[in-house]
């Protein structure tokens, strides 16, 4: 009997023992997981943090008195929250240089260069993807090939076939070379091979033309990579300084960036003017990205699953 008492006694104390080690065992996997949390959360606020401060302080910059930028009987904090806001360096950007010119020729190039670029992608983009024609796919990686090519490689020899047309110094030198784009076809190609082709079956019985599942099936499927790529086109091309101040020369044809380097040039950095331009200058990205969000998002985890 006592034999018996001392197994069980020993057999539940084995079992508590069990069970304290598993509850330990848990408490320290849970208190990894808060830690591993907790370093996580601290990388991506510091990552927040300093992408965050350079926008911060030109929002506040852009809000200051003239020539109290720099200024040593400052505070710290009062350099990034100034207690009184300036709002008329917004008006004056536009009195010291003409920059609602500049605004309505960024706004013109870029929506022609938008449009035209994501049209021809997304037509050759569906010629590679769905049609089969002789030497489809050598051409298509010779036209994926130019992406490793510099683009100071080629600048030259465009701009000098541009002079040989008469297009510089001209809306169409800055529009028509950036009008086609390997990348914007090949992204398009690899979210239209996600594509079920059953439906282009089913509008092929229907009597459908090629151009007509294009417009009908195609485009209304791909609407999270069209918005992806107009997203990209249009950061790109709103921001690009180097290739419009190669080709214009006319300063009524200057378009922002090249305006915000010729205020610059002018007023020997007056920074609170500068940085009222500039944020003038990131509003309408802002914008589009705030309209394209939920298809961009969309668009980068779609496209690219197919190769």
């Amino acid at each position: 009997m006592v034999i018996h008492t001392n197994i069980q006694s020993r057999e539940q104390a084995e079992a508590q023992a069990k069970v304290l080690a598993v509850k330990q065992l848990k408490r320290q996997q849970r208190q990894r997981q808060i830690l591993k949390k907790i370093g996580v959360y601290l990388v991506l606020g510091i990552g927040a943090v300093s992408m965050i401060a350079p926008f911060l302080w030109m929002l506040t910059t852009s809000l200051k008195e003239p020539g109290s930028v720099y200024s040593f009987q400052r505070r710290w904090w009062e350099e990034w929250l100034p207690l009184s806001f300036y709002w008329k360096n917004y008006v004056n950007a536009f009195y010291v240089v003409p920059f609602g010119l500049f605004y309505l020729n960024s706004i013109f190039v870029v929506l022609c260069t938008t449009a035209c670029q994501v049209a021809t992608s997304a037509l050759a983009a569906y010629a590679f993807a769905r049609l089969h024609f002789p030497g489809r796919d050598k051409i298509f990686f010779a036209y994926i090939a130019t992406m490793m090519i510099p683009g100071a490689v080629t600048m030259i020899p465009v701009f000098i076939l541009l002079r040989y047309l008469g297009w510089i110094d001209t809306y169409r030198a800055m529009i028509l070379p950036a009008a086609f784009s390997a990348y914007g076809t090949f992204m398009l190609r690899q979210f239209f091979l996600t594509l079920p082709k059953d439906l282009e079956d089913a509008a092929k019985i229907d009597g459908c033309s090629y151009l007509g599942i294009f417009w009908r099936i195609i485009l209304p499927l791909s609407k999270p990579a069209l918005a992806t790529l107009t997203t990209f086109t249009f950061m790109g091309t709103w921001m690009s300084f180097m290739w419009p101040l190669i080709v214009m020369n006319t300063h009524k044809k200057f378009t922002l960036p090249i305006g915000l380097a010729y205020f610059k040039s002018l007023h020997g950095t007056d920074w609170t003017l500068l940085m009222a331009g500039s944020m003038m200058m990131v509003f309408p990205i802002l914008l589009v990205f705030i309209f394209c969000q939920r298809f961009f998002v969309e668009g980068i985890k779609l496209t690219g699953i197919k190769g």
